[in-house]
C-alpha cells in the first residue's frame, strides 16, 4: 500500500458514531476508504485500528498505517458536520503527530457513504436539515421523481436546474406535491411592451357623422394599433391584414372601416368568427353599440337563430355569422345582398385541420360571391339568381400569426404588425397528478380573486380543460363561484356566466376551447388544466391564443399563466408525446405558421362547395384557394362518387355539401341507409371511423 499510495492529495476524516470514517484521495480520486476505531490513552486520544474497506470485506490494518497515509497527503480535511467532541477528539490526535488538519463543509450523504466531496455556499444544497452536494441532491431528486412517475428529461432537466438555482431539496419536492412557491413555478416573464406610434385623434376622422359621433363620445383619440390601420387606409377600403396581441383593439378597425361603409350605402358587413359563442357575444356588443344606427342579425350553423333582434335576416346592415354559418348560406343559394365589407376574425384558424380548409373554402366563394353579386353563379336551390356586385374591402384579424408576411401576401391584404403587448405575463409551471390539479386551482383562484389590481379590480380567472365534463367537475369542486362555459350551453346560460364575469361576480370559469377564440372575459389569470383539447394536444398557436387571455390593461397590473402538468400524463392511447414534454414544447416554441395542406378527402369536399356555388367558375375558385387543390383529380372523384354531373351538383351532392360532410363520412352514411341499418347504429360507425382516423 506505501508504494501504491506515495503521493497523497487527500485524507478526509468525518465522525461517524464512536469511530471516524476515513476518506483518501489520490490525483483527485478516491483510492482508499475505511473506517478509523479511537483510543482515549493517557497522552490523549490516539488510533487504535484502521478497518479498510474492500468491497463487501473489511481488512484490518495497523493504526500507524493511518498516520502513515496521513503524513503523506497534501492536506487533511475534517468535516464541519463533525460534533465538536469529534473535531476535538481528531484535532487532538493529528496534533500529537505535528499533524495539521482543516475543517472544511462536505456533503454529508457523500461522508457517510465513504466519499469525500467538498461544498460552499455557492454549491451546498439543503436536505433535511443539512448540506449536501449538487450530485446527491439530484440523486435525491430522481428518486422522488420516480415515485411520482417517469418524468420526461425536458422537465427533469427544469427540475434540476431549478434545484441547483435555489439550492433546496425539500423546495423542489414540494413543487412536485404542487406547492405554490412562485419563485419556484415562474418559468419566465413576457415583458409588457410599447411601440412609438403617433396616435390618431378620434376628431380627425372623416366617417359618416353617426360612425364618427360614436367614436368621438367614447375616445380622445385611437389605440396605436388602430391608429397604425386608419394611417394606411383601413378608413378608405384598404385590404388588411391586421396582427396585434389579445386586447389591443383589432376589433374596433372591422367596425370602423364596416359601419362607415354600411352607413354610407356601400353594402353591409359581415362579420365572421369560428365559434357560436364568440358570435352570440360579438351579435350581442353590436346591438348595445349600434343598434340604433343600424339592424343587427346573427347567422351560425344552418339554423334560424333567434336572439333578440328576431330570426336570421340576410338584409340585415351587420350580419355576425360562423364561418359554417354564412358558407352554409352560400352553400343553399341564400341571397345576401352587396357586401361592402367582410371581416374575418381568428384568420389564423386557416392553419387548423378540419376547420381550416373549410374557411379557406369559404373565403374563395363568399369572393366569388361578392365579385359576381350573385350573378347567374350563385343560385338558389329553385334555380333562381341573386344580385348586388360591389367592391369589397376584407379585413383579417388575428393575435397570432407564424408567418404574417406570406398570410398577408397571399390574402392579397396590407400587413398591419403591432407587438405591444399592453401588460406582462408571467408564466408559471407546476407539476401535479391528475387527482391534485383542482385543489391546486382552487388555491390560484382563491388567491387572485382575494387580490384587486391597482385599477380595483378582483383577480379573475379562465381555467382551460380539454372536456365539457370536465370543466362541470372544476366548477363544483372550486369554493368560490365560479361557472362552467362551452359550446354545450344554451344561448341564454352562457350570457348569463358573460355578464357575471364581467359584473365580477364569478371569480372564474372553466371551459373548454370556447374562450380561447377571443370572447370578452377580462381574466387576470389563465390555469391550463390540461395542455390538450380533446384528444389533441394544444398546438404552439393555440397555446398562445389562449395565455393571451391573461390581463386587460384597463383592469390588471399583469397577467398570470399556470399550466399544470401531469408528469407523464397523456389523455388518449395516440398521443405520443407527455404532458410534461408537451409543456415545455409549448413554453419553448415558435409560433407555427399558417399553412394549408389538403388530403384528398378535404380536396374533395372543397371543390363539391366550390361547384355548389360557382359552377363552371370551379377551377377559379379552387385556384384561388391558399390550399392547393389538384382540380382535376377531385373532379374525377366527384363524378365517381356520383356527387356532380358535369360541373353541376346532383341531388346527393347538393345535401353532402349542405351537411358539410366529407366524402368519407358521405360513403358510410350511404352505406348505412342503404343496407337498412339502426340510425344509431349508423352514428355509431360513423363515431368509430372518426375516432379511427
Amino acid at each position: 500500500m506505501s508504494q501504491q499510495l506515495s503521493a497523497v492529495d487527500t485524507l478526509f476524516v468525518h465522525e461517524d458514531g464512536e469511530d471516524f470514517r476515513v476518506v483518501v484521495q489520490q490525483d483527485g480520486q478516491r483510492v482508499l476508504g475505511g473506517r478509523l476505531e479511537v483510543k482515549e490513552t493517557s497522552a490523549g486520544p490516539r488510533p487504535a485500528r484502521l478497518r479498510v474497506q474492500r468491497g463487501s470485506q473489511e481488512d484490518l490494518r495497523s493504526p500507524d498505517q493511518f498516520v502513515e497515509l496521513a503524513r503523506r497527503a497534501d492536506r487533511i480535511r475534517v468535516s464541519e458536520q463533525t460534533s465538536s467532541r469529534g473535531r476535538r477528539v481528531a484535532r487532538e490526535m493529528l496534533d500529537a503527530y505535528q499533524l495539521e488538519a482543516k475543517v472544511v463543509r462536505t456533503c454529508r450523504y457523500c461522508a457517510s457513504s465513504g466519499e469525500y466531496a467538498p461544498i460552499t455556499s455557492e454549491t451546498a444544497i439543503a436536505a433535511d436539515g443539512d448540506d449536501i452536494c449538487p450530485d446527491c441532491a439530484i440523486a435525491e431528486l430522481e428518486r422522488e421523481l420516480a415515485y411520482h412517475g417517469d418524468v420526461t428529461g425536458t422537465a427533469r432537466d427544469r427540475l434540476e436546474a431549478l434545484l441547483l438555482e435555489v439550492q433546496d431539496l425539500e423546495r423542489i419536492k414540494n413543487l412536485l406535491s404542487g406547492e405554490l412557491d412562485p419563485e419556484l413555478t415562474k418559468f419566465d416573464e413576457i415583458s409588457a411592451t410599447v411601440e412609438d406610434v403617433d396616435l390618431v385623434p378620434t376628431d380627425s376622422l372623416s366617417l359618416h357623422p353617426g360612425m364618427q359621433q360614436k367614436l368621438e363620445s367614447q375616445f380622445e383619440e385611437l389605440l396605436p394599433v388602430q391608429s397604425l390601420a386608419v394611417e394606411h387606409g383601413v378608413t378608405d377600403g384598404q385590404d388588411q391584414l391586421v396582427v396585434s396581441a389579445t386586447a389591443t383593439g383589432k376589433t374596433l378597425i372591422g367596425e370602423m372601416a364596416g359601419i362607415d361603409r354600411v352607413l354610407n350605402g356601400k353594402g353591409k358587413m359581415l362579420f365572421l368568427v369560428p365559434l357560436v359563442a364568440l358570435a352570440n357575444q360579438k351579435y350581442q356588443d353590436f346591438q348595445e353599440a349600434y343598434g340604433d344606427l343600424v339592424d343587427v342579425s346573427l347567422r351560425v350553423g344552418s339554423s334560424r337563430i333567434r336572439g333578440e333582434g328576431g330570426g336570421f335576416d340576410p338584409s340585415a346592415d351587420i350580419i355576425v355569422g360562423t364561418y359554417e354559418g354564412i358558407d352554409h348560406a352560400l352553400r343553399v343559394g341564400h341571397d345576401l345582398g352587396q357586401i361592402g365589407t367582410v371581416v374575418i376574425d381568428e384568420v389564423h384558424t386557416l392553419g387548423e385541420g378540419e376547420r381550416g380548409h373549410r374557411l379557406d373554402g369559404l373565403i374563395s366563394r363568399l369572393k366569388y360571391y361578392c365579385e359576381e353579386g350573385g350573378g347567374t353563379a350563385v343560385r338558389d336551390d329553385r334555380g333562381g339568381q341573386t344580385s348586388a356586385p360591389g367592391n369589397t374591402q376584407w379585413i383579417y384579424l388575428s393575435a397570432t400569426v407564424g408567418n404574417p408576411g406570406s398570410l398577408a401576401d397571399s390574402l392579397e391584404a396590407q400587413l398591419i404588425e403591432f407587438e405591444e403587448r399592453p401588460v406582462p405575463i408571467e408564466r408559471h409551471v407546476t407539476f401535479a397528478d391528475d387527482y391534485e390539479k383542482v385543489d391546486i386551482e382552487n388555491k390560484l383562484v382563491k388567491r387572485a380573486f382575494d387580490t384587486k389590481s391597482s385599477k380595483g379590480y378582483r383577480g379573475q380567472t379562465i381555467i382551460f380543460t380539454n372536456s365539457r365534463r370536465r370543466c362541470h367537475e372544476i366548477s363544483r369542486r372550486l369554493e368560490y363561484s365560479s361557472a362552467p362555459y362551452h359550446a354545450g350551453l344554451d344561448n341564454s346560460r352562457r350570457g348569463k356566466v358573460e355578464s357575471m364575469f364581467a359584473d365580477q361576480e364569478l371569480s372564474a370559469v372553466v371551459t373548454t376551447a370556447a374562450l380561447a377564440a377571443g370572447v370578452d372575459f377580462p381574466a387576470s389569470q389563465v390555469i391550463f388544466d390540461s395542455l390538450a383539447m380533446g384528444i389533441e394536444w394544444l398546438t404552439v398557436q393555440e397555446f398562445s391564443q389562449m395565455l393571451g387571455r391573461a390581463g386587460r390593461p384597463d383592469y390588471h397590473d399583469k397577467g398570470t399563466v399556470y399550466l399544470l402538468v401531469e408528469p407523464d400524463g397523456v389523455y388518449h392511447n395516440s398521443q405520443e408525446m407527455t404532458e410534461d414534454e408537451v409543456a415545455f414544447k409549448l413554453l419553448k416554441g415558435e409560433m407555427e405558421p399558417v399553412m394549408n395542406r389538403y388530403d384528398e378527402s378535404a380536396a374533395v369536399e372543397e371543390t363539391l362547395a366550390n361547384v355548389v356555388v360557382g359552377g363552371s367558375a370551379t377551377k377559379r375558385l379552387n385556384g384561388r384557394m391558399l390550399g392547393e387543390v389538384p382540380t382535376k383529380h377531385a373532379l374525377g372523384k366527384l363524378l365517381e362518387y356520383e356527387f356532380i354531373d358535369g360541373l353541376e351538383p346532383t341531388p346527393l351532392g347538393r345535401a353532402v355539401t349542405r351537411h358539410f360532410l366529407s366524402p368519407d363520412r358521405a360513403f358510410l352514411l350511404l352505406d348505412g341507409i342503404r343496407k337498412g341499418m339502426d340510425p344509431f347504429e349508423i352514428v355509431a360507425d360513423a363515431e368509430l371511423a372518426d375516432e379511427q382516423r
